[in-house]
């Protein structure tokens, strides 16, 4: 019987996802009201309170199922010794789907992810300490490896690394890459970064 249940809530909280998916890309994440969002997935307003507190908590959700995909494909397609670059690859081309997916929203996912609205709430450090939490690891092997100084800062590799997925994101958005080209660009621009970052 909590089988049942528990797979009717996860069916209730993926349409309730895909519904804000289409509003917020339709709409707009602001323009987009608790009871527009409870009309096109079916249920009932108290229903997405019951799941979610606020829209933000929508938006950490799609967050959240980023982040779980992106695992889920490392762990899928790597082990630990493979090369960095290929580790590196696999998350942000992950990433990079799921959030091109829907065009519109990804601008809404990311503004939020990147730019979250302050005071920041505990949900929005632990958004970003499970990011760390599956790339530290990954930069210490590298550095055990020889695929980096060992002098680096995990943050600051992070940071090298990041700026670079966010400037093929926006070079995306604004079409000055189409989307098969994306994964070389992405390639290319990790790999001279890690040279430079190497021993």
């Amino acid at each position: 019987m909590s089988s049942i249940r528990e797979q009717h809530k996860i069916r209730t909280r993926r349409c309730i996802l895909d519904s804000a998916v289409k509003l917020f890309s339709r709409k707009g994440f602001e323009q987009t009201s608790i009871e527009e969002l409870a009309r096109e997935a079916g249920i009932g307003k108290g229903t997405i309170y019951s799941y979610f507190e606020t829209k933000r908590d929508i938006v950490k959700a799609f967050c959240d199922d980023q982040l779980d995909y992106a695992r889920s494909e490392l762990a899928a397609k790597t082990n630990p010794e493979t090369p960095l670059i290929d580790q590196l690859m696999i998350i942000f081309m992950a990433d990079f789907n799921y959030v091109t997916d829907h065009k519109e929203f990804g601008r809404v996912y990311l503004h939020e992810k990147v730019f979250p609205k302050e005071p920041l709430s505990e949900e929005d450090f632990q958004v970003q300490n499970d990011y760390f939490d599956m790339l530290y690891p990954i930069y210490r092997r590298a550095q055990e490896r020889g695929e980096l100084r060992t002098d680096l800062e995990l943050l600051h590799i992070s940071g090298h690394i990041y700026a670079i997925y966010l400037l093929m994101l926006t070079c995306w958005y604004t079409g000055m890459i189409a989307t098969e080209d994306i994964g070389d660009a992405m390639r290319t621009m990790m790999i001279q970064t890690i040279e430079g970052l190497k021993p």
